[in-house]
This record gives structure tokens, C-alpha cells and sequence, in this order.
């Protein structure tokens, strides 16, 4: 067995894990105990062979074979069966290696019991991770893991139909890293740009600040080092001039001195990482000095942490704003299994979860019969593609709104001639996206104006037609009947779901990036398949 974790090594041969199928005396009591509180290290050492199948561990190993690059010294299906461990504790890669020694529970599931030694290092585990985001293997270890999980719980995987009824919905998860204000975020910007020049130059930071003109970055508090009452107007502008100029001049000092670089990582970075908190947080003062001043309204996908430049504002309601990521997660009604994650920046619309909730459902060949979700997904053009491939959409139509006056639902509208007929019995033709008027000489006459519209006379009365007009009719139609209105209860079973996800994963996230998240997501989902741990 070889001794390096590298990544830049040609493989030569990957050590497979082989565990002991058979139950030892020792592991009859574990097992028993396990059984009782953590019933996850139970299923995980009856089922292993099961999940680690010759097969699947053949699968692990193209990991190492695509990317061209280290030796796998320990074997590909154990670092798996770790990081599954690791995300039902819910603690680091340090504690994980601890427990690989101090634990009878982790060592009977890992095979090692009586070791005296780490099962692998904190290293190994770290790069077995990135190895398994950089090849989508933690997708296909979800995939892989809910047909053990069908086969386990007494469900034929190959008889399983080739569609699913399959619910979707989202929760929000706090970011890992820290929101700042537009003075703070500037000025870890900058600090970050002096600690890389100093690494660079191999010089101390405290003598990049004063060459480059930037002492505000040596206190521990750029609003300490600018000393002002910061509720004091004048006195903001004045300090954020003062920021401004030491900016300019760090920038320039960086162009002159180190040029090159700026060609290359990390300092590319960083330079990036201060223009674009300058571009989004701040702009002209409209007195005619030129000077900055802290923009008026917020930017558009704007930054708010400097350590996860992914994370966003987003909102749980109206009133209540939260700083980080939405999780979606795509549950089969009929076995209550996670089949697809997907995780975005809080600021993004729900439907932009969905191709690719719909794409990993597809790449375990399977395809949606039926989709269940709230009205936050429906405006996906991937609404359009389920249903072209005949599929069904199971959501709450738009409630239309007009106060006490008539709305959108009080007219007749035909999606099949492309007409729509008001109360009082006026047709106009219709164009799905757009918005068609009643004309103003029959609305002046029409004795339902006053219930219909409070536009001045000579204006008609407007309504709406959505892009997916036809889908909105349907929608309400179905709403209208006991039968629809039971089968949009369906959806229940994915809050459910969510909740126990939430539970499991907590509602603040392990690491920073959208990508890591889902990793994050998919293991937990992993874990809460078996829904009895």
C-alpha cells in the first residue's frame, strides 16, 4: 500500500476495501447498541457489502483515473463510507480522525476494530472529498445509495416504474461566512490584498501597508482605524473619502510593485475581490465633487461576504431577510427517498433549482410523472420541458387580485380558441405573455364598470395572460374539485422531508461555495434516506 496522498501521481494500483461480512461476537453486542440510539452505524455495517459493491468500488475508482492524477493509498469505498459518518456526527475532518481510534462504533463500520491507529489522515480526507466534488461522485453516490436503500427496504429496484411521482421544495441555509457592511468588506478586501502582496514579497505586512499607503488595514478594525462617530453623516462621508484614497493608493502601489502578478492567482483575485465591492457598494456623490459616497439602494447580486463570494441576501417572507444559500431537494412520493439536491444563492428564484433537480433524476435513468411543488418553481422553462415529455404539474395556481373589483378569474378564458370573455360578455383574442385590453368605448357603456375596473373613462379594463396561461387554467380547474384539492395535499411529504433534512444538516451551512454545499446536501441526504436514524 503506497504512502502519498498526491494528486499528481499516475496511479498504479488502488487498494479496494474488502470488509468481513460476518458478524463477530463483539459486533452482535455493538450492533445491539446501536441499534438502540445511533441506528445508522447499524444499518452501515450490516449493508456495507451492499453499498460497496465490487462494482460500485470499481466506480469510485475512475475518480482517480479521469482526473489522472494520485494514488489512492487507502481505499476509495472507506473515505467514502467515512464522509458518510462524518456528515451523521456532524463534525470535522480532525474529530473524524480521532474517532477512527477512540470509537468501537466507527471502527466496526470501517472494519478496524482493535486498531490503534488512524484509519487514514486529515488530509487524506480533506482531498478525498475535493476528489468526489470535482467528479460529481457524491452525485452518483446519492444515486447509487437510494437503489440500496430501495433493494433494503423490501423494494424490487428493477421493477421500480422508469417515472416517479416526485415532490420539490426549498429551505433556506445561512451562509458560513461573515456579512459585512460596505466600510468593513472594503476593508477586508484590502487587508487580504496586503497580507498576499507581503507573502510575495516576503515582507512583513505592517511595511506593505505603509509603502502602499494604507494604514487603516493595521488596526484591528478599519472603523477603529478611521475613528469617527459613525452615526455622525458628515463624518461617515469624510472617513469613507479618506478609505477611498488609501484604496486608490494601495492599487496603484500594487500595479507598480508587483505588475506581474496581478497577471496570476492569488492576487488576481484579490484585486478582483476590492473592484468589485468599489463597482457594487459605492458611487459618485451627486454634489459635483466626484466624491464616493456608499450607493443608494442595493446592487443587483451583490457581494455581502468577502470569504464566501457566493453566498446572498435572500428572504424567508416580506419582512424577514437571511444571508446565504436555498436548499431544494426532489423526494419520490411513493418511497419517501431523496433522489435529487440542488443548492443556490438566496437571492435566486426557485425555478432555477429545477433543471438541475431534473437532470440528476434523468442521469439515474429515471424521468418525472408527476412533479409536485409550490408556485416558487412553475415559472421554469423546465416546467414546459417535464410536461412535453408527459409529465403532470401538481401547484397551487397564481391567486389573481384586483381588491373588490373583478379579477383575472371572473373572466372566461379559452386556451384552446385563444379568446377571453369579460362579465358582460365581451371577447378579445388573447397572446399568452401578454396583455390584452377591452376597448374603451365598450367599457364607458358596460353597466359592470363599476365592478370591474376604477380607470378614468376612456380607458378599457386590462388583464393579464400569463406565459403559461394554459398550465394556469389547468391549475384552477383542478384546484376547483375535491379530487385536486387532494392531490395537491401530496406535497405535504416533502416538508416533511425538508424538515428532517433541516434537522439533520442544520439550518447554517458547513462550507462555503455553492458547490461544496450540495456536496454538503447530498451526503445529508444520503443519511436521511433511512429514515428511521
Amino acid at each position: 500500500m503506497g504512502t502519498s496522498d498526491s494528486l499528481g501521481e499516475v496511479p498504479l494500483t488502488i487498494t479496494r476495501w474488502q470488509p468481513r461480512g460476518s458478524v463477530t461476537p463483539q459486533e452482535t453486542a455493538l450492533l445491539k447498541r446501536a441499534k438502540r440510539s445511533r441506528k445508522l452505524f447499524a444499518f452501515l455495517r450490516l449493508h456495507r457489502t451492499d453499498i460497496f459493491s465490487a462494482s460500485f468500488q470499481a466506480e469510485l475508482e475512475t475518480m482517480y483515473r479521469k482526473s489522472g492524477a494520485g494514488r489512492a493509498p487507502i481505499p476509495p469505498a472507506l473515505m467514502a463510507m467515512a464522509l458518510i459518518l462524518q456528515g451523521y456526527l456532524g463534525i470535522s475532518d480532525a474529530e473524524a480522525v480521532e474517532l477512527t481510534v477512540v470509537d468501537l462504533r466507527w471502527q466496526m463500520v470501517l472494519d478496524s476494530l482493535g486498531s490503534d491507529e488512524p484509519a487514514f489522515s486529515q488530509g487524506a480526507l480533506f482531498d478525498f472529498r475535493e476528489r468526489m466534488i470535482r467528479t460529481d461522485m457524491d452525485r452518483r453516490l446519492l444515486e447509487h445509495t437510494a437503489e440500496v436503500a430501495r433493494t433494503t427496504g423490501a423494494f424490487d429496484w428493477k421493477k421500480l416504474p422508469k417515472t416517479l411521482r416526485v415532490a420539490i421544495d426549498s429551505s433556506p441555509l445561512v451562509g458560513a461566512g461573515r456579512v459585512e457592511d460596505t466600510i468593513n468588506l472594503l476593508g477586508h478586501a484590502a487587508r487580504n490584498i496586503v497580507r498576499c502582496a507581503a507573502e510575495l514579497l516576503r515582507w512583513s505586512e505592517e511595511k506593505v501597508a505603509r509603502q502602499a499607503g494604507i494604514p487603516v488595514v493595521l488596526e484591528s478594525s478599519v472603523k477603529k482605524a478611521l475613528d469617527v462617530e459613525w452615526a455622525d453623516k458628515n463624518a461617515k462621508a469624510t472617513a469613507l473619502v479618506r478609505l477611498v484614497e488609501q484604496l486608490d493608493s494601495l492599487e496603484a502601489w500594487v500595479r507598480e510593485e508587483l505588475g506581474e502578478e496581478l497577471k496570476r492567482p492569488p492576487l488576481k483575485e484579490c484585486m478582483a475581490t476590492l473592484d468589485q465591492i468599489r463597482a457594487q457598494d459605492l458611487e459618485p456623490d451627486p454634489d459635483g465633487t466626484g466624491s464616493p459616497r456608499i450607493r443608494q439602494g442595493v446592487a443587483e447580486d451583490r457581494r455581502v461576504s468577502i470569504e464566501d463570494p457566493e453566498m446572498r441576501h435572500g428572504r424567508k417572507t416580506k419582512t424577514k431577510r437571511f444571508n446565504g444559500y436555498k436548499r431544494h431537494i426532489a423526494s419520490d412520493l411513493d418511497t419517501d427517498l431523496i433522489v435529487a439536491c440542488a443548492v443556490t444563492p438566496a437571492n435566486r428564484p426557485e425555478g432555477e433549482a429545477l433543471p438541475e433537480l431534473k437532470q440528476d433524476i434523468e442521469k439515474a435513468e429515471r424521468a418525472i410523472a408527476e412533479a409536485h411543488f409550490d408556485r416558487g418553481y412553475v415559472a421554469s422553462p423546465t416546467v414546459a420541458e417535464i410536461q412535453a415529455e408527459g409529465g403532470d404539474i401538481f401547484c397551487k395556481p397564481w391567486v389573481a387580485r384586483n381588491g373588490d373589483l373583478f379579477t383575472k378569474t371572473d373572466f372566461k378564458i379559452n386556451v384552446r380558441d385563444l379568446t377571453i370573455t369579460c362579465p358582460a360578455g365581451e371577447v378579445e383574442p388573447i397572446r399568452p405573455g401578454f396583455i390584452v385590453t377591452f376597448g374603451a368605448d365598450a367599457c364607458d357603456q358596460c353597466p359592470l364598470r363599476a365592478q370591474c375596473t376604477d380607470a378614468a373613462r376612456g380607458s378599457g379594463r386590462t388583464v393579464n395572460i400569463a406565459e403559461d396561461e394554459v398550465l394556469q387554467q389547468k391549475l384552477r380547474r383542478r384546484m376547483a374539485t375535491p379530487q385536486g384539492r387532494e392531490q395537491l395535499r401530496e406535497r405535504v411529504a416533502i416538508e416533511h422531508r425538508l424538515a428532517h433534512v433541516s434537522q439533520r444538516q442544520g439550518n447554517r451551512a458547513r462550507y462555503c461555495g455553492v458547490r461544496k454545499n450540495r456536496y454538503d446536501l447530498r451526503r445529508v441526504a444520503i443519511i436521511q434516506r433511512e429514515r428511521l436514524f
